[in-house]
């Protein structure tokens, strides 16, 4: 799979191939959670599929049980008048939880724009996963990333259950992004392809490094598009949707391959990806990079290797922006 930077070792031991995986989706009602949801319910890996949002998770839940695959499905529904909160029910037992739940971005909104609606999900649900899943690894999709995860770190920090190696940023639409606008200027199968994408998940602070590509040429034109065109992808379908939402079926995709590729590590498979984790790779105390994922989560940050020169006026541009970002989180869940 091309989020890998290595081979995945398909070597297993039978413990591991037995073990049951529960993987929760909070947010599972929206329009990435769906089809997020859809894809879990696919993967063989997934033994049983937890969806929850605050509305209409137990309609996608009978919907996806119709489909013959071995996961087990059950929805889940937030508080509500006349209706007990479910939260704990969803997580209990969960291996993998994963965070779409917020905001859409519509036209004219930057993730900075989303932030205090989204702020406030991320610490609620952060919260519930402290008391019933301490020990599961928490994927956040839920915008703006460069700051949510910060403020899952904190709340988990204060419930006493933080463990970086199980807290990490999808960054994952950005690397199939990257792959696939370099699939298309090299008229190649993007599927071939592994550009590695660091820093963060908004704008500027996306960094492809083509210069890792085997084979890429472009001209510095070419670069310039090719690079922006990945930092800024979410605006072009924002605005191809005419307001009618945003990455929703692409951000699916990147979830599902994220998650499926975490639970195929602690089942035994060796996976290197991308994701936005605690890291002392630079200055910046979250940072996205290649990392090496196991059974324990991420089990080593892995060093982003060289850059080029233009990248290198990238990186020394978005770097204080990421911070900035990193450390509105950090101030909001300490209010």
């Amino acid at each position: 799979m091309f989020v890998s930077r290595s081979a995945v070792s398909r070597v297993m031991s039978a413990s591991a191939r037995s073990m049951s995986t529960k993987v929760a989706v909070l947010g599972a009602a929206g329009g990435i959670g769906q089809p997020l949801s859809m894809l879990l319910k696919l993967c063989s890996a997934v033994d049983e599929l937890s969806c929850y949002d605050v509305r209409g998770s137990p309609g996608v839940a009978a919907d996806l049980s119709h489909i013959p695959t071995k996961a087990s499905v059950n929805g889940y529904l937030g508080a509500s008048e006349g209706q007990e909160e479910e939260l704990g029910k969803a997580l209990t037992g969960a291996s993998v939880v994963v965070i779409p739940a917020g905001v859409p971005r519509k036209p004219g909104m930057t993730r900075d724009d989303l932030f205090n609606i989204n702020a406030g999900i991320v610490k609620t649900l952060v919260e519930g996963c402290a008391e019933h899943c301490p020990d599961a690894l928490i994927a956040i999709i839920s915008n703006p990333v460069n700051s949510t995860v910060p403020i899952a770190a904190e709340i988990l920090k204060a419930k006493g259950v933080y463990n970086p190696k199980k807290l990490c940023g999808v960054t994952t639409l950005d690397v199939i992004r990257a792959n696939t606008f370099v699939g298309s200027h090299l008229q190649k199968d993007p599927a071939t392809i592994d550009v590695p994408v660091i820093g963060g998940h908004a704008g500027i602070t996306i960094l492809p490094l083509f210069s890792q590509v085997p084979g890429f040429t472009a001209t510095d034109e070419e670069l310039e598009a090719l690079t922006v065109r990945t930092q800024f992808g979410g605006d072009e379908v924002v605005k191809a949707k005419a307001g009618a939402g945003s990455a929703t079926l692409s951000m699916a995709y990147a979830g599902f391959i994220f998650a499926e590729n975490v639970v195929k590590a602690m089942k035994g498979e060796e996976c290197v990806q991308c994701a936005f984790v605690e890291s002392s790779l630079t200055d910046a105390r979250f940072f996205a990079s290649p990392c090496k994922f196991g059974p324990n989560g991420v089990e080593e940050v892995l060093p982003f290797g060289e850059l080029s020169a233009y990248e290198k006026g990238w990186f020394d541009k978005m770097m204080p922006d990421l911070k900035a970002q990193i450390q509105k989180g950090i101030e909001f869940a300490a209010k």
